[in-house]
């Protein structure tokens, strides 16, 4: 496998969760990483306590669904570090409720966090990516539900389902200018965007927040275990290293068996 040192990624929804994960992670294996969020205190914290323990980060605030930030924040990243070569499109949220009764802004929202957010990252990265063809990865953060639907997340499951099709057409077109892409799908992992989920859909199913755990998160995993943000970030370790163009266009499950490819 290959190596992070040098090499400079930048992760949105990086300050918390998976991507906060991911960022600690490669700055351990010798990335700059630009932390990315739309909460500029929350990424200068996280972005501090990677240099605190002998890496290089930077906070960046980054609403993914601006374009004029998108653009500004990569645009600082490659000025700060002279360079973009691994992308991660991490920044979501979630929101519950039938299709009969969500909102009209509600779906907007989502699909501009999740699709627009990743579109106008990889627009951004690209630009410095395709100079001389020198090349880079860019990794969505998909999930099961970029193959699998469940109950009250129309615009989630919409999303991630049309990020595999933005990672492989990048595949496609990236590759003459050496950058490839991946979709990590991850499981439930137990991250405060689905701590909230819990107790939401106990109400709307009215059932109690353990039974949400057991007979609807974990139901069809093999052994009942939450995904971790380790198990993500190892993940995202690998693709970022793996060394030729082999993974292209690709998705990568990571769930404890709920969903086998």
């Amino acid at each position: 496998m290959g190596s992070l040192d040098g090499k400079v990624a930048l992760i949105t929804g990086a300050a918390s969760g998976i991507g906060k994960a991911i960022a600690e992670l490669y700055a351990k294996h010798g990335a700059k990483v630009a932390i990315c969020d739309i909460n500029q205190q929350a990424a200068d914290a996280a972005a501090a306590e990677i240099s605190a323990a002998g890496g290089q980060a930077i906070g960046i605030a980054m609403d993914v669904t601006d374009e004029a930030a998108v653009d500004a924040g990569t645009d600082k990243v490659v000025a700060a570090f002279g360079a973009l070569d691994i992308l991660i499109s991490n920044a979501g949220v979630q929101i519950i409720n039938p299709i009969d009764q969500f909102a009209f802004a509600d779906w907007k929202k989502m699909l501009a966090i999740h699709l627009d957010g990743g579109f106008l990252t990889t627009r951004a990265a690209l630009r410095h990516m395709y100079q001389g063809d020198r090349g880079g990865i860019v990794i969505y953060m998909g999930s099961v539900h970029s193959h699998e639907a469940s109950k009250l997340k129309a615009p989630y499951v919409t999303a991630k389902h049309g990020l595999l099709g933005l990672a492989r057409t990048l595949a496609k077109e990236g590759a003459p200018h050496n950058v490839r892409s991946h979709v990590i799908c991850p499981g439930f992992v137990r991250t405060p965007l689905v701590e909230k989920q819990i107790p939401e859909q106990a109400k709307e199913l009215g059932i109690s927040e353990a039974d949400v755990i057991k007979n609807v998160m974990l139901k069809d995993t093999v052994d009942g275990v939450f995904t971790t943000v380790d198990d993500i970030a190892q993940t995202a370790l690998y693709l970022a290293t793996f060394p030729s163009a082999a993974l292209t266009g690709q998705s990568f499950v990571v769930s404890h068996g709920w969903y086998m490819q």
